[in-house]
């Protein structure tokens, strides 16, 4: 199914059309918008299992699969650069590649279809074992408000919030990961994490945070919704990377509590951030504490000038540019942060050198 192309963020304007024409050649004129897309993109060199791997199924893998590594991950045409980054650093660090099937979500009105997309991802990574689901934006789009950053406002940004309903009944447990970030260490060391008792999700904490600023005087000056806590300590998470156990996600009808708060938002606002409130609301001070290593995040900067950031201390396991600062338009735009120089390995797109000589400001800037 075809999907016509919206204004604004993901809108390719006439002119950024024309320069991808002009760069591909007068046979350009016949490709559609996934074909000019994919000349940007080099094929992924191909992961295979190592010897000590257990031996895989004889057909294909399938999303049902409890033996497999289940990763869930946003996709559109805004950020397709930053999730195909992710992905390849996902294949080149695993153990055992093949032991990994990607849940792929994305807007049912993104310019680029879902259709798009996945033969964007095939072409890529033809050997990838993965599924695109459609995220219904109107799901979820009444109950946005509006945040500190524009872009948090995306409906897309909220479909982790969907993912016991959205994936597949027999996915049991997944590993959710944004798209502007990049593993190191090998996937499966997450996946292995345990989630103890009844907990639902599990995450790097830091509870050295200021967690009070992440809601509004006026939620911590209202004794019923700051005693929402009760006896837990709350300790800031973020949520874009999470080990997440689905059928306690369904059966405890968590799906309903962050959109219970969503709802109290829109009538009486209680914080400023976008998604990660809600999570914090419902799940803090009951996460299962994984290691820093597996979210050295901020390294986009804050929410309003995207300024540069160094590395936590400790190992590193996953590198994480949350904030306002993306590392392939500050690439592009040769204003790099030092920390961006390692984000570039993975990065796939081929097409920068014909933008430079042609004098493109970035990809992000006429292409999506």
């Amino acid at each position: 199914m075809i999907f016509p192309p919206r204004s604004g963020a993901g809108f390719i304007p006439a002119a950024g059309v024309f320069l991808i024409l002009l760069v591909l050649g007068p046979c350009a004129a016949i490709r559609s918008f996934p074909d000019a897309v994919l000349a940007g993109f080099s094929e992924a060199p191909e992961y295979r299992n190592g010897v000590d791997c257990p031996a895989g199924s004889a057909g294909p893998a399938t999303s049902c699969d409890a033996s497999l590594v289940h990763v869930a991950m946003t996709l559109d045409s805004e950020y397709l650069r930053g999730s195909m980054a992710a992905v390849h650093s996902v294949l080149r660090h695993a153990s055992c590649p093949d032991h990994v099937f990607f849940h792929f979500i994305a807007a049912e009105f993104d310019s680029a279809s879902p259709r798009d997309l996945t033969r964007i991802v095939r072409s890529i990574f033809p050997s990838l074992s993965f599924k695109v689901y459609i995220f219904r934006e109107d799901t979820v789009i009444n109950l946005i408000s509006s945040s500190i950053r524009v872009a948090l406002e995306n409906p897309l940004n909220y479909a982790r919030n969907y993912l016991g309903e959205l994936l597949d009944p027999c996915v049991k447990r997944v590993i959710y990961l944004d798209s502007d970030l990049v593993l190191v260490d090998d996937v499966a060391k997450l996946w292995e994490m345990e989630l103890r008792g009844n907990r639902v999700i599990g995450a790097p904490e830091y509870c050295h945070a200021n967690f009070t600023k992440y809601f509004t005087d006026g939620f911590w000056g209202d004794p019923v919704l700051s005693g929402v806590f009760g006896s837990r300590k709350p300790c800031y998470f973020n949520t874009g990377v999470m080990v997440m156990d689905l059928e306690r996600w369904r059966e405890g009808h968590y799906r309903n509590k962050i959109e219970n708060w969503m709802e109290l938002q829109r009538r009486k606002r209680i914080y400023e951030l976008g998604s990660l409130p809600p999570f914090l609301l419902v799940f803090g001070g009951d996460v299962e504490a994984i290691h820093h290593r597996w979210n050295q995040h901020g390294l986009g900067g804050d929410n309003v000038s995207g300024s540069c950031r160094e590395l936590h201390p400790g190992p590193v396991s996953l590198l994480h540019w949350s904030g306002k600062g993306k590392p392939w338009v500050r690439l592009d735009q040769r204003r790099p942060c030092p920390l961006d120089h390692l984000w570039e390995p993975y990065d796939l797109y081929t097409w920068r050198g014909k933008k430079q000589r042609l004098g493109f400001l970035g990809y992000s800037s006429f292409l999506f």
